[in-house]
């Protein structure tokens, strides 16, 4: 029994033995018809102090939550326990779960340690998720290479198999903690020898090595602090297996290896950038053999403008370069639509005296649509494609 016991707690086994996967127990309340429990013993954690709770089983009912109400444990069943207050049951904790949060628990006291010892980074906040972790910490920034060689530092300490031990201490006179806590009472001590002493209350393995592989898979800044992603154990290893398929996967349509991906990447990128800049010369020079060629075969109506319609299949935004090659040319207003999707585009040359972006406004507003912009050019988009026919009418087209 552990020395936080009394006869109206649930009695924490997880407390002294995190190993325990077995036990016995009574039941001393059932609610919500049957599917909320409570026991006079446990070894199932609740979700607290960041670490996710247990799964298992209690008389062969599956678990789905477990909720820490203080001095009692609320066991969540997926189905109605049919068993009444006073009844004996067995509880059977899933422990592939328990040993992999045991080992990113542990693993994070290790990592913390070694982050406020050798980088004097404290640790301001945890989170401990389904598929990795997080210790936000106080720190400028974490290069590359400091993450590579905290990485290599907490994976050497780890393998010199520090003994993991829990105590019981009184709060008043509970010594060289790495965290002072503001609890009153007994505390319950996580001691990693020689590495760290904290104040916890959750599940952890008994040596270190026994947290396995430590993988830090990047650092970034956020909130003024620095949030660092851990994985331990099982859990690393399944990870790096991951990431190792994707880049071979990503390598082989390359022909290359893995290793020479972001030397190739870099390579591939500059030539993406310089195939833009030409696809955007040559879209250019086709814009302005376009526009010539438009501005040409339109007729100048009684007040000398020269009315442009034109249709495209893309965004009508991609029909600028067009537009204001026309309008170098002069005394000419262009229309450009898309009959897909409604959208219109109209631009004036200076010399014509109208006001693209007020005469697109209120005719969109006419036919439903909406849209605006600048006196030269303006953009938007009717409600209904057929409204297209009387938005060019509506505007001299």
């Amino acid at each position: 029994m552990n020395s936080n016991y009394s006869g109206d707690d649930t009695d924490r086994l997880y407390y002294d033995d995190a190993t325990l996967a077995r036990f016995s127990a009574t039941v001393t309340e059932v609610a919500n018809d049957g599917r909320v429990v409570y026991l006079d013993r446990s070894a199932f954690y609740p979700t607290s102090g960041g670490q996710p709770h247990d799964l298992g089983t209690i008389a062969d009912v599956a678990i789905t939550d477990v909720v820490d109400e203080e001095v009692r444990i609320a066991h969540h069943l997926a189905q109605p326990l049919g068993l009444p207050a006073g009844a004996m049951v067995v509880g059977q904790v899933d422990m592939t779960r328990r040993v992999d949060h045991m080992q990113q628990h542990t693993g994070q006291h290790l990592l913390s340690a070694l982050l406020a010892d050798e980088y004097g980074w404290p640790t301001v906040s945890v989170h401990f998720g389904d598929e990795s972790s997080t210790v936000d910490v106080t720190a400028e920034g974490v290069s590359p290479e400091q993450l590579e060689a905290i990485e290599h530092r907490a994976n050497m300490v780890a393998l010199q198999n520090h003994a993991v031990t829990v105590s019981y201490e009184d709060a008043a006179s509970a010594t060289d903690l790495r965290k002072a806590s503001d609890r009153d009472g007994t505390l319950r001590i996580v001691t990693i020898a020689g590495l760290d002493r904290s104040a916890c209350g959750g599940t952890h393995v008994s040596h270190t090595a026994q947290i396995g592989a430590v993988l830090l898979r990047r650092a970034e800044k956020t909130r003024g602090n620095v949030r660092i992603e851990f994985l331990c154990g099982h859990r690393a290893v399944t990870r790096a297996r991951i990431d190792a398929d994707l880049l071979s996967r990503t390598a082989r349509p390359l022909s290359a290896a893995p290793a020479d991906l972001p030397v190739l990447v870099e390579q591939q990128q500059s030539r993406l950038v310089e195939l833009e800049r030409e696809r955007k010369r040559l879209q250019n020079e086709l814009a302005q053999y376009e526009a010539q060629q438009l501005w040409q075969a339109a007729p100048v109506d009684s007040a000398g403008i020269r009315r442009i319609t034109t249709s495209v299949n893309s965004p009508v935004k991609e029909a600028e370069a067009l537009a204001q090659h026309l309008m170098k040319l002069g005394e000419c207003a262009v229309l450009v639509t898309n009959a897909a999707n409604g959208g219109v585009l109209l631009a004036t040359a200076p010399d014509t005296g109208l006001d693209a972006g007020q005469l697109l406004r209120a005719a969109l507003h006419a036919v439903g649509g909406r849209g605006g912009g600048a006196p030269r050019l303006a953009q938007g988009a009717v409600s209904t494609p057929s409204s297209l026919g009387a938005l060019a009418v509506a505007l001299g087209f």
